[in-house]
């Protein structure tokens, strides 16, 4: 006889269960590490765990913010931003940039890091980033729950105008996901994953 599940309604009391399991169940997650600028030009730099790309052609990324934060006002104004990679050798300075600072600090500052330039948007990129997005901004959309009830919850979804990989990324002229050492976001409040390409197998689509 299978054991039977736990089940609970999310928000009830959990018997097995110290903490709400959601964030360790879906992951390991890529990391919208993201970078914008103000309209007075002051650069922010922020990582946020509800990250993904959603299509093609257009290539669209987004990421959600949980309430109204510098990312969101700053993109809403100047319908811009960048994704950072964020790898095993950065993951320091990534979780430097997560602090709680004020729109007047440039977290590139905060967290000792050098910037690069665009080429088709005035947001800098993290320079030591193997990997960056330059993104245009398509739509800022609000969640809601299923009954309608707005949630303090923004994501923003990008248009990827432009690419930028480094050379060591890309062996035989693939894109090698491991070698670049992306880190990963899952479990605890403080739990990160890497990738190993000895785990890595293939399989095609029927």
């Amino acid at each position: 006889m299978p054991e039977t599940r736990h089940f609970f309604r999310p928000g009830e009391h959990r018997p097995l269960l110290a903490h709400d399991p959601l964030n360790a169940i879906v992951g390991p997650r890529p990391i919208g590490w993201i970078s914008s600028l103000s309209p007075a030009g002051i650069a922010n730099l922020a990582p946020y765990s509800f990250f993904n790309a959603f299509n093609y052609r257009p290539q669209i990324v987004g990421f959600a913010s949980v309430g109204w934060k510098d990312s969101i006002a700053n993109i809403e104004a100047t319908g811009e931003f960048a994704w950072n990679l964020a790898t095993e050798e950065l993951a320091e300075a990534m979780n430097a940039t997560s602090a709680m600072a004020g729109p007047e600090v440039d977290e590139f500052e905060l967290a000792g890091l050098t910037k690069a330039e665009g080429h088709l948007i005035a947001v800098p990129l993290v320079a030591a980033a193997p990997v960056s997005f330059e993104c245009r901004l398509c739509q800022i959309v609000r969640l809601q729950s299923a009954d309608g009830e707005a949630i303090d919850t923004w994501v923003a979804f990008g248009e990827v105008v432009g690419i930028h990989i480094a050379p060591g990324a890309i062996i035989d002229g693939i894109y090698a996901t491991a070698a670049a050492r992306p880190i990963l976001r899952a479990g605890g409040p403080g739990d990160y994953f890497t990738l190993d390409p000895e785990k890595r197998f293939t399989m095609l689509r029927p």
